[in-house]
């Protein structure tokens, strides 16, 4: 494990590489057409910027840490002792279509422990990081799950994947809705996981998630003392699973509602 003062510049890294990343992607949002995205299956959106921001991400970590591994959604790579886990756009059906809903996401795994985490969006222009053991910040100020603790004022995104039946999704939400909680979609699970962090939504619940769309997310909310699963307990890296991170105090009533389990406490994200 780096010293404190070694993973501190990791994380001045973490930032720089977003805010350079996002560059490419904001420009490419302003100069998207009809013409530059395909799909990858359905409902599954690629675009050329998705390309060239995960290449320019991957680029600049390996030149300044060859060391490393790098693992991202649309080249995959190796997942080393050290990993960096990249989503070049979180919410790539969003950029598409013209919202500007969507996020780079970017989390640092050393020997399966998530320890840097990294979400920006850079049209809003919100840079969310959290480093382990240092809390959560978005822009600079510290952030703090909401309070809330009663499902009828609560609200819960829920993401949703053709990894998994639909007879399935639509078992928990319709629990979720019956229990009194707002339940909705945006299109983006990493921003809906930093948003749980600030206290924008009360809990995110996804039944499959991919790592390059969570680790850093989950390590805000924990870091932001939130509740969240054992990520690496219940898949890998590799192959994704199950995801709930919330606010402690209607924690206990979603783990029963959504079937995941949960780490009830602050800053034990994804611990095996």
């Amino acid at each position: 494990m780096d010293s404190g003062e070694g993973m501190r510049d990791r994380e001045v890294f973490l930032e720089e590489v977003l805010r350079s990343a996002g560059r490419i992607v904001k420009r490419g949002f302003e100069n998207r057409t009809s013409a530059s995205w395909a799909m990858k299956g359905p409902q599954d959106y690629l675009t050329e910027v998705d390309a060239a921001s995960e290449r320019h991400i991957r680029e600049t970590i390996l030149a300044r840490y060859p060391g490393d591994s790098v693992f991202g959604e649309e080249d995959g790579g190796e997942i080393g002792a050290r990993c960096w886990v990249v989503d070049p756009i979180d919410g790539t059906a969003n950029f598409a279509r013209g919202l500007p809903h969507f996020c780079i996401s970017i989390g640092y795994v050393v020997d399966r422990r998530p320890v840097l985490g990294g979400i920006y969006n850079p049209i809003t222009e919100e840079i969310y990081l959290a480093r382990e053991g240092h809390g959560a910040t978005l822009n600079g100020k510290a952030l703090s799950v909401s309070a809330a603790h009663d499902a009828q004022s609560a609200t819960v995104e829920m993401g949703w994947s053709t990894r998994v039946p639909q007879s399935e999704y639509l078992s928990v939400m319709t629990a979720l809705l019956d229990r009194g909680f707002n339940v909705r979609r945006c299109g983006s699970g990493a921003l809906a996981l930093a948003q749980v962090a600030d206290g924008r939504s009360d809990a995110y619940v996804e039944l499959h998630m991919n790592s390059w769309d969570c680790v850093a997310g989950l390590l805000l909310v924990a870091e932001a003392g939130g509740a969240v699963c054992p990520y690496l307990s219940a898949g890998d890296l590799r192959t994704g699973g199950r995801i709930l991170a919330s606010a402690p105090g209607i924690a206990e009533v979603l783990s029963v509602d959504s079937g995941t389990a949960l780490i009830d406490a602050p800053r034990q994200a994804l611990r095996a």
